[in-house]
């Protein structure tokens, strides 16, 4: 794991998987929240060219059983360890993330960025922080310089791993299915990258989700409503199995 809180042995493991151009610096406000009560993990998502690979990366470091959380990119990640080792996970959280594979559209636009990123890299940032953020969160100074700084820290390599994985992502909707663990499934009701319907339709499919909506939220909950996200988050730990 690229990075991890310590803590006492008896603490339940729980892994958080960052999304696209982010770090460990995303998940800080429920790392603070959770830090009593989990043994935290936060691996490396910005070296492999598939999910699947992300995957196999995140397995091999990860304790035997564990809880884990991803955001957006990082939904996608756990939703194929749920279809490579569901028996390890003890319980998930998907957060402005989607089951669905990309579209022609996503991917296209994807290629774009990745052409435009080999010379004009912070004006892909600005791009997409323009779609990541509620409208009253982009003018954050402080916000703003935090997404712009994870971005730099992956940087353009880790931008083209990236997408290249997230074109490639599989249909995980017949997963869903599948995960009997206790879920939480959460996102900003202004989230326009993976919508709210979206994620209503993620927690029907699942046999044991939990659904929040977040007001004044877009794409990156965690950092823009990190209280809201802490709360729906402690009331999953509270389900979980021997957490």
């Amino acid at each position: 794991m690229s990075d991890s809180d310590s803590g006492a042995a008896d603490k339940h493991p729980l892994i958080l998987l960052p999304g696209l151009l982010n770090d460990e610096r995303l998940w800080t406000a429920q790392r603070a929240a959770l830090a009593d009560r989990a043994e935290i993990h936060v691996p490396d998502l910005t070296r492999h060219e598939s999910i699947g690979a992300m995957a196999d990366a995140v397995l091999a470091e990860a304790p035997e059983r564990f809880a884990l959380a991803g955001l957006s990119m990082g939904g996608y990640v756990a939703l194929a360890i749920m279809r490579q080792a569901p028996e390890r996970v003890t319980g998930l959280a998907l957060i402005d993330t989607s089951a669905a594979p990309d579209s022609e559209e996503g991917a296209r636009a994807r290629r774009g960025m990745i052409d435009q990123a080999q010379h004009d890299f912070d004006g892909v940032i600005d791009t997409l922080l323009g779609k990541l953020l509620h409208e009253r969160h982009q003018s954050d100074r402080a916000l703003t310089a935090s997404v712009r700084a994870m971005a730099h820290a992956v940087g353009v390599e880790g931008f083209r791993l990236q997408q290249q994985a997230i074109m490639a992502r599989a249909d995980s909707w017949p997963t869903l299915a599948t995960i009997d663990c206790p879920v939480a499934v959460i996102c900003g009701r202004e989230d326009g990258i993976t919508p709210p319907e979206d994620h209503q339709r993620m927690a029907e499919a699942l046999a044991d989700a939990q659904y929040t909506v977040i007001d004044q939220c877009g794409h990156l909950a965690p950092l823009e409503q990190p209280d809201r996200v802490n709360e729906a988050l402690l009331a999953w730990w509270s389900r979980l199995p021997g957490a």
